[in-house]
């Protein structure tokens, strides 16, 4: 890059982008149905656990920060049964309940992949490494404050809003600390991996279930987040 060119530079907004295709992209393959992200996001202050489900995920390397998803009943409901009517199970074999262990691991099981291919992303095309913990599920009756325990010291968050195939909504929110990439070099950013076969080796191999916290685990986490 001679002097004279301006320099490309990746923020916030576009870390955000990448994660919004990703949840996308991989809910999209999953489901066989159409998964779109508003073209607005909003700027917040916190990051929220929200009724009826909600999923976080830590994250920590070239950058640090936090990943929410904030699911409707009605949302959980549609991508866990579009996921597995895809995978091939009989519609009455699923359960009936947003509330069911099955459709919390379901959903983790969906949100591990999508932080995969995110992760797998920033490796690409912003060249560093990132690394996350195992997804964790919170079926909720009421609101509560997340607050992120990683040293953020000019954190930002933001949140965007997400629409299934029938248009139930959910919410994505990230909190992340304030960060540029800025490229110095011209570089072509490897090919990303064929979603299909990420589905097909998903389905294949039996992947560990994020855990859906029990009511005790629940209380010692949420004391444990000041909460």
């Amino acid at each position: 890059m001679s002097a004279a060119e301006k320099p490309v530079v990746f923020g916030t907004e576009d870390i955000l982008l990448s994660l919004c295709n990703s949840v996308s992209r991989v809910l999209t393959v999953a489901t066989q149905s159409q998964i779109h992200f508003s073209g607005m996001v909003q700027r917040i202050t916190k990051t929220c656990l929200k009724p009826d489900i909600g999923c976080f995920v830590l994250f920590d390397g070239g950058f640090s920060g936090l990943v929410v998803i904030n699911f409707s009943s009605q949302a959980a409901m549609e991508l866990y049964e579009s996921y597995m009517l895809s995978m091939g199970m009989a519609k009455d074999e699923l359960a009936s309940s947003h509330t069911s262990d099955e459709v919390s691991n379901v959903m983790g099981e969906l949100m591990n992949q999508i932080v995969g291919d995110f992760t797998g992303k920033v490796a690409r095309e912003l060249q560093t490494h990132i690394t996350q913990n195992q997804p964790k599920m919170l079926v909720l009756n009421k609101q509560v404050m997340l607050s992120v325990d990683t040293n953020l010291d000019k954190p930002e968050a933001r949140r965007v809003t997400f629409y299934t195939g029938h248009n139930n909504i959910f919410y994505l929110e990230l909190a992340i600390d304030h960060t540029e990439f800025i490229k110095l070099n011209d570089f072509e950013a490897s090919e990303a991996p064929d979603p299909d076969e990420l589905i097909e080796q998903a389905s294949s191999t039996k992947t560990a279930p994020a855990k859906q916290a029990t009511s005790s685990e629940q209380d010692d986490f949420l004391n444990s987040l000041g909460m």
